[in-house]
């Protein structure tokens, strides 16, 4: 059994909920330095290492080879592309280490949008098959990470687009705060009361 089929829904409602109500609370309380965070953050040289080295690294984990202990734990089954691991071993290293020195465009962009594709699955997980259907709650905001990830990765103008725009005006930068905090507000109603 994979890990990420180990991991219960109000778990993951839970981190859900953490995540989105600590983005968005420090987006309410400190709106000018959140702002200035993201605006910058497209162009953030000093962490964009540290998000693509992260989103590459778990991308790795899913076809580590055995015998590493826990980071082997996360390896997944490929079906038909398996023979491809050994493969894929040498080149995500490779593509990692040629992402962090040789692209310098909307490298944060990037790594952000890699990790929401990786982070997307274990929610996806956490909430398949499972009775109350306030659980969609989960898959829905998978979906977007899956969406936008896939964007951000291949065309990450669009986020910086949608960052620019959210902030041009105090008016809406506050209402996607209250929209992003109301969510993770209704996930963690929903993980205390019936997952």
């Amino acid at each position: 059994m994979h890990p990420y089929e180990t991991i219960s829904l109000d778990t993951a409602g839970y981190v859900l909920a953490a995540w989105l109500i600590g983005l968005h609370c420090w987006m309410l309380l400190k709106p000018a330095e959140s702002r200035e965070f993201l605006i910058k953050l497209p162009r953030n040289g000093a962490i964009a290492p540290w998000l693509m080295g992260a989103g590459m690294f778990w991308f790795w984990l899913l076809v580590a080879p055995d015998g590493l202990g826990p980071l082997s734990k996360l390896q997944m089954d490929l079906g038909e592309f398996n023979q491809a691991k050994s493969l894929l071993r040498i080149i995500i290293p490779i593509v990692a280490l040629g992402m962090i020195t040789q692209v310098k465009e909307f490298l944060a962009i990037r790594g952000i949008g890699l990790l929401a594709l990786m982070a997307a699955a274990p929610l996806i997980y956490a909430a398949y098959l499972e009775l109350p259907s306030s659980r969609l709650l989960i898959p829905i905001y998978a979906y977007a990470m899956v969406f936008g990830g896939l964007f951000w990765v291949g065309m990450p103008f669009t986020l910086r687009d949608l960052i620019t725009w959210v902030t041009k005006t105090e008016g809406r930068f506050r209402a996607s705060a209250f929209a992003g905090l109301g969510y993770g507000v209704v996930v963690l109603i929903c993980a205390v009361l019936w997952w």
